[in-house]
């Protein structure tokens, strides 16, 4: 017998897989990151964080998400988790923040890549596959497509996962991350959006 928290975890991965796979067959996604100027319908206007607002017609079946904090504890050998990274002098992947993923997105986004949350930053989508206890934080070995990379965690770097959140969390002044498709000049089609909720926002 499931768990009413199983159940909604279930529901929660499959909305976040959902509201991606249109991700897959357009191109090219960008995400705006910024706050929220308005909400009128089905269009959301975002005050970039660049400066400029832009208008983002969001899709009937669309739902935002949100973040929530967790302890490091969390994070454990074969957690799959998104770690956005600057490198440090010896070259260590300093991590700015950790996602934890659900279960149901295990492998989404696999990779080590460019990321764009500030010069320089990196994202590691991948697998923990052990954790060590260090003086000033933790540090993770990672693998991703059979390539390990290890990760220090500072102590004050956020630990997040995915919650539930509503378009009445839509608010003005609202701080929110938007996967989205670029139809021209500051016109997209959404096709994810995270929200700040409950004090938690998305990295800008």
């Amino acid at each position: 017998m499931f768990s009413r928290r199983t159940t909604m975890q279930a529901g929660l991965a499959m909305l976040i897989a959902a509201t991606a796979l249109p991700a897959l067959a357009q191109a090219p996604v960008v995400r705006v990151r910024g706050t929220i100027a308005a909400l009128d319908g089905a269009t959301l206007s975002v005050i970039t964080r660049e400066g400029p607002t832009v208008k983002i017609t969001l899709p009937d079946t669309l739902e935002p998400v949100a973040y929530k904090r967790v302890a490091l504890d969390a994070v454990a050998p074969n957690s799959f988790i998104g770690a956005v990274a600057t490198p440090a002098a010896d070259g260590t992947l300093q991590a700015a923040y950790v996602l934890i993923f659900p279960e149901a997105l295990r492998g989404t986004g696999e990779g080590h890549y460019d990321w764009d949350l500030a010069p320089g930053t990196t994202m590691t989508n991948a697998t923990v596959t052990s954790f060590v206890q260090a003086n000033a934080g933790h540090k993770l070995s990672l693998v991703y497509k059979g390539t390990p990379i290890d990760l220090a965690v500072p102590a004050d770097a956020p630990i997040l996962t995915f919650t539930t959140a509503s378009r009445a969390d839509l608010k003005p002044g609202a701080k929110v991350l938007v996967n989205a498709n670029k139809i021209s000049d500051g016109v997209y089609n959404g096709l994810r959006v995270t929200v700040g909720k409950d004090g938690v926002n998305p990295p800008q």
